[in-house]
């Protein structure tokens, strides 16, 4: 049952790659009957877009001069939030890896994510939403009434991400993960860090059913105190 005032909660839900954080994020506002903003798959988004014109994803100028031109369109339904980009949905086009290999350069960008923050903040602006990404609760929505930092073991994350790859090789996949993190934790725009207030989640050895329940408690208990 949705929560009494949960047209106002938002829930940020930060973390490293491979960590849960999407299937989290979906079963917590399931549970919760809030709406869910994936922020990864807009930035897959442009990126695939880019890649489309023809853009050299590694120019900055190119990227930043580009980034404003194409439409937006997240959905928020959990069980099915969708995304199109100047009118084409893309949900099965961004996770490709192609856009995977070149998602890192787009992301760094400042235009970029100054472009993408304007936009989740729109959407997250009505409440009522788990949000999910890297800089949920540091910057894009400082003000969350929930701040979540999920993490897991490299090995674990590795495991989780060739899983659902359909069995790629894991120790390239560690790898590529441990270098996203280097990327994400580095670079000089909004940064991944653990946001201040949040509540960290090692989810290494926890089912998700189990994280799910960590962060819905937590929920519930800024609900009860409204």
């Amino acid at each position: 049952m949705p929560l009494v005032n949960s047209a106002q909660l938002v829930v940020a839900i930060d973390g490293t790659s491979g960590s849960g954080k999407s299937s989290t994020s979906r079963g917590v506002a399931a549970r919760l009957g809030l709406r869910y903003l994936d922020t990864g798959a807009m930035f897959r988004a442009v990126t695939w877009w880019l890649l489309r014109e023809g853009v050299d994803v590694h120019d900055t100028d190119a990227v930043a001069a580009r980034v404003h031109e194409p439409a937006i369109l997240v959905g928020t339904d959990p069980a099915g939030p969708g995304i199109m980009i100047d009118g084409v949905d893309v949900a099965v086009a961004i996770r490709t890896d192609e856009v995977n290999a070149a998602v890192s350069p787009v992301s760094v960008v400042p235009a970029v994510r100054s472009r993408l923050l304007e936009l989740q903040r729109d959407i997250i602006g009505s409440g009522g939403i788990v949000v999910e990404g890297r800089d949920i609760g540091s910057v894009v929505w400082p003000d969350a009434q929930v701040k979540v930092f999920l993490t897991a073991d490299p090995a674990a994350r590795a495991a989780r991400r060739a899983a659902e790859e359909g069995g790629s090789d894991l120790t390239a996949t560690e790898q590529s993960l441990l270098n996203r993190d280097q990327i994400d934790s580095g670079r000089a725009t909004a940064p991944l860090v653990r946001a201040d207030g949040a509540v960290e989640i090692d989810s290494t050895t926890a089912s998700l059913e189990e994280v799910i329940a960590q962060v819905v408690g937590l929920a519930e208990s800024v609900e009860a105190t409204a």
